[in-house]
């Protein structure tokens, strides 16, 4: 679209409209933090003038000392912003000045309670800072003029957030952007010079360029200059340059907030120097809270990449795996070319080795914080614990240190809470144990209550119970821990090794010859629907169940491809039955091959119920079971 040559009126995103209705109404407990995200932005922008710099210098022009500025008006009760950044063209201010974050905003919206607090908090996790403005102003002017454009080509962005806003063309001598708040009429103490440098102090003082203000003179009038003076009012160092011992956990907080744009405290980070043979910093945060777009896979992650302190790119995907999508902060590399590409990135030795050691980073830290606080750890699995679980099919080298981080639910202790390390696992295994049994179903309900569980209970040996829909998928990419192989419980004839006795072997042998004409009977009624009927030592209180054969592809898979529309082949199910059971027993001695079949019908369906949660034929499943009913009534 052109520059537009008159002034326009435009609506704001349905989504907008009522972010801004929050904002008016004080959503933020703490309205001071407007400025720190206005400054963010301001930095953001001028970071992004110095990359576009590196291959075309005259976007400079004669102002190559990039800073932000900060004054009040007292007369026209106006607080303003101004940066010397990349500014925006009219498309861009429309582009991000009327939508929130780009996407995802039916979805923010809907996670929205009318709670201040708890709605304060997920904003954070939209990126949607620049609306903080309308926590203490009631009109916001935006004049911007993009790098490179001529001064004729500004722009004046308006709105009273109202859900409108007014755009039009205008003249501008300097590139960048100039935010003018009109404070509302019970906001005039941020007009105030010395409260403004407390804020600035507080939240910005790690920008790594120059926060100036207006300087301050104090006497007789006649001393103030005539053309306003001002000055730097924080350090304008970058922060990850500094020794971490001369760095306050509240200035780490305040850098995470200021590169992810999270209005919430990070949960926990990392910040390193090396040098030797690669020489670089980086400094990492794990978040407290997922962000709303997590499990799209696609969405833009990465760290923030620096070249001799030179700000490269945003969002450099090639240091981290998708897996660790969640981890945000920067790298700062001395062993990269300045005018780095994105090709360079993908292919360079350096990168790749950047990229293992950051992998390397992140998986300690988490380690490092399961075992200093495992509280604080839980909050982290949590979140993020699903995320992790992709991590052994995308990162073979790490897989076991990352299977070192997984927690599961588990029979030890029966609660849906995943707190169970494998490595508690191992330490509680009998003696004679040597696979790791688990179970994966859609539920955590439906693993706790499986029949399948019935002969490990008795025995009291610990089983997994794994209910999230990427726990089968992860497994089959570990397959063992330690040594320790991981066994499902629901495929495969049972096997429990040393944990079953001579004669338990024994009396499994016997009665399977015991009832080889009644399972044959069995086999023959279901024909093609069971690869297999055999007899069980597995269960204890149920009559019978249905396990995936040796080497078949799991159910839980057989689904997840399923849903995600991808053919799977026919996988016939073995049907195990339970001799001791007293339905089992009233089948074995049912001469009535009419009601044999209707009994054997019913138990098969049964047993698919218990297993899959669903039958194909739900209906068919109650009409024979009602007849069974009646004709025991009878």
């Amino acid at each position: 679209m052109s520059q537009a040559t008159a002034k326009q009126t435009h609506s704001f995103q349905t989504e907008v409209k009522q972010l801004l209705h929050l904002m008016v109404h004080s959503l933020y407990s703490n309205k001071e933090i407007f400025l720190r995200e206005l400054i963010s932005n301001a930095a953001d922008a001028a970071d992004k003038l110095r990359f576009k710099a590196l291959d075309n210098g005259a976007l400079y022009g004669d102002d190559a000392q990039l800073k932000i500025r900060i004054w009040s008006d007292k007369d026209a009760k106006t607080l303003t912003i101004s940066d010397n950044g990349i500014g925006m063209t009219h498309d861009e201010v429309i582009a991000n000045l009327g939508t929130i974050a780009k996407s995802g905003t039916a979805d923010f919206i809907s996670k929205l309670t009318g709670d201040q607090k708890k709605d304060s908090q997920l904003i954070g996790q939209f990126g949607v800072g620049f609306y903080s403005a309308f926590i203490v102003a009631d009109k916001v002017t935006v004049i911007t003029r993009a790098a490179g454009a001529d001064a004729d080509q500004a722009v004046i962005w308006e709105s009273a957030g109202d859900g409108e806003f007014t755009i039009e063309p205008t003249s501008k001598s300097s590139r960048g952007t100039q935010i003018v708040l009109h404070l509302k009429d019970d906001e005039h103490e941020f007009l105030e010079l010395y409260r403004l440098r407390n804020i600035i102090g507080k939240y910005s003082d790690h920008i790594s360029l120059p926060v100036e203000m207006e300087k301050e003179h104090f006497g007789e009038e006649k001393d103030k200059p005539e053309t306003p003076e001002f000055e730097a009012v924080n350090k304008a160092t970058a922060l990850w340059t500094r020794s971490r011992s001369d760095i306050s956990n509240e200035e780490y907080q305040e850098f995470y907030k200021h590169i992810s744009h999270d209005f919430q405290d990070a949960l926990t980070w990392s910040h390193n120097q090396v040098e030797g043979k690669q020489e670089y910093t980086s400094l990492l945060y794990i978040p407290s809270k997922a962000p709303f777009d997590m499990w799209n896979r696609d969405r833009v992650r990465g760290v923030k990449l620096y070249v001799q302190r030179v700000f490269i790119m945003d969002d450099a995907e090639q240091f981290l795996p998708v897996y660790l999508r969640f981890v945000r902060g920067l790298l700062d590399s001395n062993d990269l070319p300045l005018n780095v590409s994105r090709e360079i990135l993908q292919d360079s030795a350096t990168t790749q080795s950047l990229r293992s050691a950051t992998v390397s980073r992140v998986l300690k830290m988490l380690e490092q914080l399961a075992k200093k606080d495992a509280d604080k750890y839980q909050e982290f699995w949590n979140e993020f614990g699903q995320v992790l679980k992709e991590g052994p099919g995308e990162d073979f080298a790490n897989k076991e240190k990352i299977a070192q981080l997984f927690r599961f639910s588990s029979t030890h202790v029966d609660t849906k809470e995943q707190t169970i390390s494998l490595d508690a696992y191992i330490e509680r295994m009998k003696p004679e144990q040597d696979k790791i049994y688990y179970i994966a179903t859609d539920s955590f309900l439906a693993a706790k209550n499986s029949p399948h569980l019935e002969i490990f209970r008795k025995k009291g040996i610990e089983v997994l119970l794994m209910s999230d829909r990427i726990d089968e998928w992860t497994v089959s990419h570990l397959q063992e821990y330690k040594g320790k192989q991981f066994v499902s419980v629901t495929q495969g004839a049972l096997d429990l090794g040393n944990l079953e006795d001579a004669e338990e072997k024994k009396a499994k042998e016997v009665a399977s010859k015991q009832h080889e004409a009644l399972t044959k009977r069995i086999a023959d009624t279901l024909g093609e629907k069971v690869a297999e009927v055999r007899v069980t030592n597995r269960l204890t209180d149920t009559p019978a169940v249905i396990v995936a054969g040796e080497g078949d592809m799991p159910l839980q898979i057989v689904k997840m491809m399923q849903a995600a529309g991808q053919p799977v082949p026919e996988v016939k199910p073995v049907f195990e039955i339970n001799p001791e059971h007293a339905l089992i027993q009233l089948v074995d001695h049912e001469a009535d091959e009419e009601k044999f079949a209707e009994w054997v019908d019913v138990l098969f369906d049964q047993a698919q119920l218990a297993e899959a949660g669903q039958l194909e034929d739900p209906a068919s499943f109650a009409s024979k079971l009602n007849k069974l009913l009646l004709k025991l009534a009878q």
